[in-house]
């Protein structure tokens, strides 16, 4: 081969590398939500939360859990439970404990007939599951 195709098809390789390794480094990594449709859930959730309805309490939160649940598995994180979810997305949330902590008041009404939970207890839970799903920027 001539050393001018050489040159040649050597300055291509490279022409294409830099251009692979830009796009690489410009383009945004991670998942793109639909940031409408999570905001709009989310808010019905906040909205179903009365004061005055203890009926709301449980269900909010086991609502903001679902909906956090189903932002994770959107994006990939692998996993047979939200449990194993956590455990592996765990480095993506500004605060991991307090969404273990939400998740297993979650698991609670679930599972424990005689649970209790009072307003600020549901409140504070649905402040960390919208928090959690901004982390992930699904909101």
């Amino acid at each position: 081969m001539d050393g001018g195709v050489v040159a040649f098809v050597l300055a291509i390789l490279v022409i294409a590398v830099l251009i692979f390794v830009s796009i690489l480094l410009t383009s945004k990594r991670g998942y793109r939500f639909n940031v409408e449709v999570y905001q709009s859930k989310f808010l019905a959730i906040e909205n179903k939360l009365k004061k005055d309805v203890p009926a709301t309490y449980m269900t909010t939160i086991i609502d903001g859990d679902k909906l956090l649940d189903k932002a994770m598995m959107e994006m990939g994180i692998p996993g047979k439970t939200m449990g194993d979810r956590l455990k592996r997305a765990g480095s993506k949330f500004s605060d991991i404990n307090a969404v273990w902590r939400a998740h297993k008041m979650r698991n609670a009404i679930a599972h424990e007939s005689d649970m209790e939970v009072s307003y600020k207890q549901a409140y504070n839970a649905l402040a960390i599951y919208k928090q959690a799903l901004k982390d992930l920027g699904a909101i």
